[in-house]
């Protein structure tokens, strides 16, 4: 067949910009959250990779391109319920302040987007480049607390085989030349959360067996944690042998990212031996994923009838089957209402439960006498709302007590944060240790956090719970749940971290009784005057 003439394509403004306004939508209605994430990757070097994240998405969309030209977009309407969820997940995610939850539920409404405005068939073709996406929120903070603890672990258990005495205390421990400490910069999460980013795109590139790519991953989590661990025990024996002179300052942070440098030069070394190199496209056709989005209209040619070319071009689109430009418009606009429509929503909840500040808890009086302070011990929280800070005792028993309210909680500086620190870290008071117990008290059994703590004026066991929604627990994620609830029914954000701290010199046991004992007599009092000013009395 021959072919005489000349066709002109021209783009439809209508449909181009409805897809273009829906993919932007999720950027556009939640500024905000987009901001908090750029603000992470700038404040901190562990995240810095989610800068090269958008631009490698779109990269791997490219290569795609020979596949998606043979595709026209066909919404998939179920998936605006899937928006709709992702959207009240990040309400309660807003309404809790669990920062990664809003992060992830705006970033998951890009691919969600590309599924309920160009269908199925266009999303699995760039479903990798999509969930690579994802790995732009800056997660991880949560593993910090027992990376540091396996860390420790190892290297002293590595220190003791290499026949070298240890004395160790919580994260810190004493060798013969110094004195150590397992920090955050120690836990190794920034080697892990680069290790799984350039994994992840490692497996996609070199790998087609699923069960291949799975068999990589999971070599990129487990090798940077052990490399980790190798990593400070090396370092704390090149400080041993040198006298303390090296690997105590910058040199430390050389020397680890020297060893990691080596560490994933090797594993992708040796990954590249069973490589999978990626089949041709073979896909000739000249139609593009532009023009399968856009009517077509012909200069030239028999206006009386179809033209070899243009029935080619006809039943091409017949197979595709092509949306109609008001149906893709449609798409495009319930998808933006259902991005928008629980930011809306909070705006409401936000002036709706905004209430007065709370009164004083200075009247709260147990049945231990108050005294004087006893320890110059304070916890590093966010500010509250209103706070009661006393020290109470009974014979020869003391007990700190430190009551934090909170109300019209700001975003990342509430009574639940990870950044509140039972001791500042320029602190002189140090963690000594830390676990979860359940003590029955008042005839209940009341779950809180202890913290063994060690300053100036002597040692402490400290307990730590919160109040939220009219109950006791110590779980993050409860708390935050409880929060959500609180706020989603027009109930306000009310809520308290309650702490209580006992001397001890040898042995912590004593310092639990007399926190028993305390809480035995005044837990009543406390809940009755933390429900007292909930209700505003």
């Amino acid at each position: 067949m021959i072919l005489t003439e000349t066709r002109v394509v021209f783009p439809s403004p209508a449909r181009m910009l409805a897809i273009v306004i829906a993919l932007l939508a999720p950027f556009l209605i939640y500024l905000g959250t987009a901001r908090s994430i750029v603000a992470i990757w700038d404040s901190s070097e562990t995240f810095a990779h989610g800068y090269i994240i958008l631009p490698i998405t779109l990269w791997l969309v490219w290569k795609r391109r020979d596949a998606l030209a043979q595709m026209a977009p066909q919404p998939f309407w179920p998936a605006m319920l899937l928006l709709l969820a992702c959207g009240f997940g990040w309400l309660l995610a807003e309404l809790g302040d669990v920062q990664v939850v809003r992060q992830y539920a705006f970033v998951a409404m890009i691919p969600l987007t590309v599924v309920a405005v160009l269908g199925w068939r266009i999303a699995k073709q760039i479903a990798f480049p999509l969930f690579f996406l994802m790995l732009a929120v800056p997660f991880g903070d949560i593993f910090i607390g027992p990376l540091i603890d396996h860390t420790a672990d190892f290297t002293v258990a590595a220190l003791q085989l290499t026949g070298i005495p240890v004395l160790r205390e919580g994260n810190n421990f004493s060798i013969p030349s110094g004195n150590w400490s397992v920090v955050e910069a120690c836990s190794g999460l920034r080697y892990l959360v680069a290790s799984i980013t350039l994994g992840a795109l490692y497996a996609h590139l070199t790998y087609r067996s699923p069960v291949r790519q799975a068999l990589f991953m999971l070599v990129s989590v487990i090798i940077p944690i052990v490399a980790n661990w190798l990593r400070a025990y090396m370092i704390v024996m090149i400080g041993h042998l040198s006298g303390m002179e090296l690997a105590t300052g910058v040199d430390h942070l050389i020397y680890g990212w020297l060893f990691f440098g080596l560490v994933m030069f090797l594993m992708f070394w040796i990954g590249s031996f069973w490589r999978e190199d990626e089949q041709k496209n073979t896909v000739t056709t000249r139609n593009s994923l532009l023009f399968s989005l856009l009517p077509l209209r012909e200069k030239g040619g028999d206006e009386g009838g179809l033209s070899p070319k243009k029935d080619a071009l006809q039943k091409s689109n017949t197979t595709h089957g092509e949306t109609p430009t008001f149906t893709l418009i449609t798409a495009a606009a319930l998808a933006i209402a259902c991005i928008a429509a629980w930011p809306l929503y909070h705006s409401y909840l936000e002036q709706a439960t905004h209430n007065p500040t709370p009164p004083s808890l200075s009247a709260f009086q147990g049945q231990w006498e108050p005294t004087q302070p006893f320890t110059t011990w304070k916890p590093d929280f966010h500010p509250p709302a209103t706070e009661l800070t006393q020290s109470y005792r009974q014979g020869s028993q003391r007990v700190a007590l430190a009551i934090l309210y909170y109300r019209n909680q700001q975003k990342g500086a509430g009574l639940i944060s990870s950044t509140n620190r039972m001791a500042a870290k320029d602190d002189p008071w140090r963690i000594t240790g830390s676990a979860g117990r359940a003590e029955a008290v008042a005839g209940r059994t009341l779950a809180v956090r202890e913290t063994r703590l060690q300053g100036p004026s002597g040692r402490l066991v400290a307990w730590h719970w919160y109040w939220i929604d009219g109950r006791f627990t110590t779980s993050d994620y409860l708390g935050k749940l409880l929060q959500a609830k609180q706020e989603f029914l027009l109930q306000g954000d009310d809520g308290a971290s309650l702490l209580a701290a006992a001397p001890y010199e040898d042995n912590p046991e004593a310092a639990r009784e007399t926190l028993r004992r305390f809480l035995d007599s005044n837990l009543p009092t406390l809940e009755a005057a933390l429900d007292a000013n909930r209700n505003g009395n």
